[in-house]
């Protein structure tokens, strides 16, 4: 696979990774071996980035990648941390960082994180340097290696990026979410930050297999959370409206390369925009792991292409959700 260096932490990682989320929580049950099977076929399909976070299942998610750190070499962890108290600044302080570093480390099984990000903190965070200067002392205690910043804006990342000591930055970037275009990523190229791009199949449905009469289980993010009941509606369908979603993929569909699925599709369209370090789509079976990975195989999309995406989101999407993140 094809290997980009994640920004300022120094590690180069494969460009299509693996987020984590699912096999935690919030999208419907997956069965422990079940979850073990991805990583395992993830890692075997050359998968060098993991992501999780700590509010995954409430562990579970870091304490399933760690089995597979046990007995796997080469890999690189990122894990989140703060979406387990309330969203108050006050939060954000060096004892609370401390004891949650402590948890996700046993959760992981290591002594040292490789990468741990703020897990879209209240916006007043990104401005406070008390928080960075508490983050650089995980780093001098030798408990992370490096630390970045999970963002719901692009402003956000802005302030972020801007911080001398901030390896990456994580914010969702699909064919349905280009707002990070203009601005984010540029200004990432310019500063040496890796972007990892998350929610990259918008929930599913950039994966082509949706239609109106699909329905999600009840403990399903894509249920309970489709218009903001529990946390950010951006992170859900990317904040898109289910059937303009639909409508989308159905414009996208006749410019799929030859024997390439939608997600494929998806996934490619996110490898070619200058600036993004690696991909992090989740995956509920092997096989959905394999057409993931495969994604890095496809040649770099046409400017054919690359313009219906840029069409088709600029006439059904941009109305909609442009000017909010």
């Amino acid at each position: 696979m094809e290997t980009r260096r994640l920004g300022r932490t120094g590690r180069d990682v494969g460009v299509v990774g693996l987020g984590a989320w699912q096999l935690g929580a919030d999208w419907g049950a997956v069965d422990e071996g079940d979850a073990l099977a991805v990583l395992q076929a993830a890692v075997d399909g050359g998968v060098t980035f993991i992501d999780t976070a700590d509010v995954y299942g409430d562990g579970r998610s870091e304490r399933l990648v760690g089995q597979v750190l046990k007995s796997r070499d080469g890999l690189t962890v990122a894990t989140k941390m703060g979406r387990r108290v309330e969203q108050v600044p006050e939060n954000y302080t060096l004892e609370n960082f401390r004891a949650w570093n402590d948890r996700s480390r046993q959760n992981l099984g290591v002594d040292s994180i490789d990468l741990v990000q703020l897990h879209c903190p209240p916006t007043p965070v990104y401005s406070d340097d008390a928080v960075f200067d508490a983050l650089d002392t995980l780093v001098d205690e030798g408990r992370i290696a490096a630390y970045g910043v999970s963002v719901e804006t692009c402003a956000e990342a802005l302030t972020a990026i801007a911080r001398p000591n901030v390896a990456s930055v994580q914010i969702i970037l699909n064919a349905f979410r280009l707002k990070p275009l203009d601005e984010v990523l540029p200004a990432a190229r310019e500063a040496g930050v890796g972007i990892i791009a998350r929610v990259p199949l918008a929930s599913g449905l950039l994966s082509g297999k949706y239609d109106e009469s699909t329905v999600f289980g009840a403990d399903d993010h894509r249920t309970y959370n489709r218009r903001g009941e529990a946390f950010d509606v951006g992170e859900t369908f990317s904040g898109v409206d289910f059937g303009t979603g639909l409508e989308a993929v159905r414009r996208l569909m006749p410019w799929l390369p030859a024997g390439a699925t939608m997600a494929q599709f998806a996934l490619r369209w996110i490898l070619d925009q200058p600036g993004v370090s690696v991909v992090i789509p989740g995956a509920r079976n092997p096989a959905q792991v394999a057409g993931n990975i495969s994604a890095a195989t496809l040649p770099p999309l046409t400017e054919d292409q690359l313009t219906a995406v840029q069409e088709t989101y600029d006439t059904l999407i941009r109305p909609q959700i442009h000017d909010r993140w």
